[in-house]
């Protein structure tokens, strides 16, 4: 009523007429404000709320968790993220949906983790690059054995896997700047597929099994190789060479992009298979080592933070290739 005296105050309708309008006038106003309330509920129904905006960086695991050498991120068919070094190295560390992060497994004396893969069969393999293993982890009894050995190597690195479970891994000798690429078969037997490289580091499979993706960290190239069914490659070729700052791990998502942690410049780079730059996601930390894809349809990023000691997670439109094979394995 006070409202109603004060607009009858500063004009000269009748009365009657002025209540019909301020009657109008909250009569939208109500009106508009449940539209608004409807609108925002319906965008959060549909995936589109602030926090499912695409490439939209967020912290997901309290920062330090994780030790400086937090690496290695890889999510199980179940989609459980998991990543080496919690607490200290030699362990290997289990992050629920929530973001909050445990001790899975410790591994045997002397072996520290790197990459990490799952195989067909849902086992999880460790690139142990202090004592030059491959290692396996059984997910039910938590039991860890050596998969594959070769004293031959500076140091796995990281690892790729194909659909028929044969690996990769990048063995970087970073004192000389060089490295190498050796291919682990079902078996465990080494092959030594290139041997004269820069600094290798990154390594993955396109969606297909047709490529096989390579960087070096130093030179600052990213090489691509046509692979067989039986993991030999050939026709190699730059896909792309950056100007600044290292590079670490990479992953390929279902439509064969290729999401590349750029190490020191606090960015993850979406790259087409064609060689072009798509897209460059700035993150909290700068140091970030590598990345996975998760969530409950595979479209959530994951990414280790080296000087935060943490993960931090962005969406994307299309899942990423490993979530689509685990999936697939599941089935």
């Amino acid at each position: 009523m006070a409202l109603l005296k004060d607009y009858n105050n500063k004009c000269n309708f009748p009365y009657d007429f002025k209540l019909l309008v301020l009657c109008c006038v909250l009569l939208l106003g109500g009106c508009r404000q449940k539209t608004g309330e409807r609108s925002e509920a319906g965008s959060e129904k549909n995936g589109d709320s602030k926090e499912s905006v695409l490439y939209q960086n967020s912290v997901f695991t309290e920062p330090f968790g994780f030790p400086e050498g937090i690496e290695g991120p890889a999510v199980d068919a179940d989609g459980t993220l998991y990543a080496v070094n919690f607490k200290k190295p030699g362990t290997i560390g289990r992050v629920d949906a929530e973001g909050n992060a445990s001790l899975f497994v410790t591994l045997p004396e002397g072996s520290t983790g790197n990459g990490i893969r799952f195989n067909s069969s849902g086992h999880m393999l460790i690139a142990d690059y202090t004592m030059h293993n491959i290692l396996k982890v059984d997910m039910d009894s938590k039991e860890v054995s050596v998969y594959a050995h070769n004293d031959q190597m500076n140091q796995p690195n990281d690892i790729a896997i194909m659909d028929n479970d044969i690996l990769f891994a990048s063995d970087p000798d970073w004192d000389n700047s060089r490295g190498q690429i050796w291919r682990i078969d079902t078996d465990g037997a080494f092959t030594l597929l290139e041997g004269d490289m820069g600094t290798t580091n990154g390594i993955e499979v396109s969606p297909d099994n047709k490529t096989l993706y390579v960087n070096e960290s130093v030179q600052r190239n990213i090489w691509a190789y046509d692979l067989s069914p039986e993991g030999d490659i050939s026709n190699k070729r730059l896909l792309i060479k950056f100007d600044d700052f290292g590079m670490d791990g990479m992953r390929t998502d279902a439509d064969g992009n290729l999401y590349v942690a750029r190490y020191g410049k606090g960015t993850v780079v979406k790259v087409s298979p064609q060689g072009e730059v798509l897209k460059e996601i700035r993150l909290k930390g700068k140091k970030v080592s590598n990345i996975a894809f998760g969530g409950k349809d595979g479209t959530r990023a994951f990414l280790t933070l080296q000087d935060n000691g943490n993960i931090e997670t962005f969406s994307t439109e299309r899942p990423g290739r490993a979530y689509q094979m685990m999936k697939k394995n599941k089935e």
